[in-house]
């Protein structure tokens, strides 16, 4: 959510702040703006809309080498011109664009009002530039008049502050993600790493409570009480480059249709075949701590959510090990017990989910063992937990999650593998996993060359007022993740259920017409599978049947997609796949924006 960009240093810096805010586009924003010093005052240029809407109101040029850029997603008050950032003190002195929320600000807006300033937005953002410009009329340097004003500060922020009469920026962290690039007598700051690989690999992660002077040839980083902190360099990997459109005619597309190589990428090097075993080793668990484990917790939120509940199933199939998955939100505000002997999974693409890091904080807090289950590099659940795995799915630009979702499943399959092992999963079913597991991503392509009558689905999905998904066992969560895609890129209101609670409440619902979709793979629960499918149909529902390639059962759907065949407990990995099709081209029939669904963003950084 919301996107910052600045920098400071020899080259015009419009440009750059432009370009910066459009490899943040992704992230989800409704309004966007610029400040840049030209020497002698600071211009401001901001739009509600795209950042295509903001190039069209700027001035063909604007001198200038020092400003900040924002992206913003409303929280506090609307979307409107004079809520869009970056801010500005009443005197013009101070420039800042903000990323989080501030809890008091209404506390410290009624402050500033018993003291004659007047806010002129309605965000909580503007408080803390009029308090920072108080500061410094009372004699403050920039730095103090941050720092003091921080000290009043109840939240989460990522701050990027322009000062108009000083040759500097400075940022500020906690609880939401800034990185400081560092180029050739040059410096950047992002709220993602993604834009700034077009300039730099060199990159430091701002740690909670962190202050940074950033002059044009050098940085500085302080606590919020001003001792200092030595910067941490790290190199960013070349993956997390331009992710470029290509003749794809949307980023969702292209992203859908790259699973097969990045499932690869996230399987390579980190499987046994002929001991039959996961190799994680940025998990950093020896054999006597599997083995002692008394319980597994996996922590997430929507998709990642979903690819958690599978990872459980499949823990528990090849580990015998009780497993739970908890929803982040939830888990941190019901006061969880924490058993250290257990371990816990942080499962995110973004790695900055911030409902997802305050639950780790938490079983941090309470002496629990947390792993990242994470997409980004460097990002703070990986920087946080310390160990984990990366899933390697490279940039995912679209805000609807499609090869994240794979691979998350992918690497979690990996951890049930090598915990398995340690207990009941024998040599023999542990080397058949894995062959299937290898072959999977050859079998997302063959998928692809024949992708059966997704159109066929998608007329039915268009003319209905809601959908129902039904799956059963390792499916259910994948009919969850189904639901959420269509419900996200189409705006239409779909329910996911297990399919054997479909007739406790779910069939009140079907009438004649009603779109279901049912994921019914080859394994033991299919006749269970098939007995709701028959359910539904008798009540005149159109059925739309994702099975396995051959299967006779493909004559029991209106609408029949078939998958190749792969083994029972891999079979998340291909089901998903016309669902997302699915989704995405109902989307586009019905002109929604797919890339950037209305009201969603890709990194929620606000609880």
């Amino acid at each position: 959510m919301c996107g910052i960009f600045g920098y400071i240093g020899h080259q015009h810096a419009l440009p750059i702040l432009v370009e910066g805010l459009r490899r943040l586009e992704y992230r989800g924003y409704d309004s966007t703006g610029v400040a840049i010093d030209d020497g002698s005052h600071v211009q401001t240029h901001k739009t509600v809309g795209k950042v295509a809407d903001l190039k069209a109101i700027l001035p063909e040029t604007v001198s200038g080498t020092r400003g900040i850029a924002h992206t913003r997603w409303a929280t506090h008050g609307g979307v409107t011109q004079g809520n869009t950032h970056p801010h500005a003190s009443t005197d013009g002195a101070i420039h800042l664009v903000h990323n989080g929320i501030i809890e008091n600000y209404q506390h410290l807006r009624r402050g500033l009002s018993a003291r004659g300033v007047d806010c002129v937005s309605e965000t909580d953002s503007e408080v803390l530039v009029q308090m920072m410009a108080l500061e410094l009329q009372g004699g403050a340097t920039p730095l103090e008049s941050v720092q003091n004003t921080l000290q009043h500060l109840r939240g989460t922020w990522g701050l990027c502050i322009l000062f108009r009469d000083h040759d500097l920026l400075i940022c500020a962290r906690n609880g939401s993600p800034l990185i400081i690039g560092q180029g050739q007598n040059e410096t950047f700051v992002s709220s993602d790493p993604h834009p700034l690989t077009a300039h730099t690999q060199r990159v430091v992660y701002l740690d909670d409570g962190d202050v940074v002077v950033i002059n044009r040839e050098s940085f500085q980083i302080k606590t919020t009480k001003g001792l200092p902190v030595e910067p941490s360099i790290t190199v960013l990997e070349d993956a997390w480059g331009e992710a470029e459109l290509g003749d794809a005619p949307h980023y969702m597309y292209k992203e859908i249709y790259e699973q097969p190589d990045a499932l690869r990428q996230c399987i390579g090097g980190r499987v046994d075949r002929e001991m039959g075993t996961g190799r994680l080793g940025g998990m950093g668990l020896d054999h006597q701590t599997l083995v002692q484990a008394a319980h597994i917790h996996l922590l997430g939120c929507g998709t990642a959510a979903f690819a958690a509940e599978i990872g459980q199933m499949l823990i528990e199939k090849m580990g015998r090990i009780p497993a739970t998955t908890h929803i982040s939100s939830e888990f941190r505000n019901n006061d969880p017990v924490i058993n250290p002997k257990s371990l816990y999974l942080a499962v995110s693409q973004s790695g900055e989910t911030a409902d997802t890091i305050s639950a780790l904080k938490e079983i941090k807090l309470k002496g629990g063992q947390v792993f990242g289950v994470v997409n980004v590099v460097g990002s703070t659940v990986a920087r946080l937990c310390g160990r984990g795995v990366y899933i390697h799915s490279g940039p995912e630009q679209s805000v609807a999650s499609t090869k994240a979702f794979t691979n998350m499943v992918a690497a979690l399959t990996v951890f049930a593998t090598q915990l398995g092992r340690t207990r009941h999963l024998s040599k023999a079913d542990g080397r058949n996993l894995i062959r299937h597991l290898q072959q999977a991503p050859h079998l997302m392509e063959t998928y692809f060359e024949d992708i059966g009558p997704i159109h066929e689905a998608v007329d039915l999905l268009c003319e209905a007022d809601s959908v129902l998904f039904l799956g059963r066992g390792l499916s259910a969560p994948v009919a969850k993740e189904g639901a959420l895609k269509l419900m996200e890129l189409a705006y239409i209101p779909c329910l996911a259920y297990p399919a054997g609670e479909m007739k406790h409440g779910p069939i009140a619902l079907l009438e004649e017409g009603s779109p279901v979709v049912v994921v019914a793979p080859n394994d033991h629960l299919k006749e269970k599978t098939m007995s709701a499918l028959h359910e539904c149909k008798a009540r005149g529902a159109k059925i739309i049947l994702i099975h396995e390639k051959g299967d006779p059962i493909g004559a029991e759907g209106d609408v029949s997609i078939a998958v190749p065949a792969i083994h029972p407990w891999l079979t998340p990995l291909l089901t998903v796949l016309p669902l997302q099709l699915m989704a995405y081209e109902t989307a586009l029939k019905l002109g929604r924006d797919v890339d950037r669904p209305r009201n969603l963003a890709k990194s929620v950084t606000v609880e």
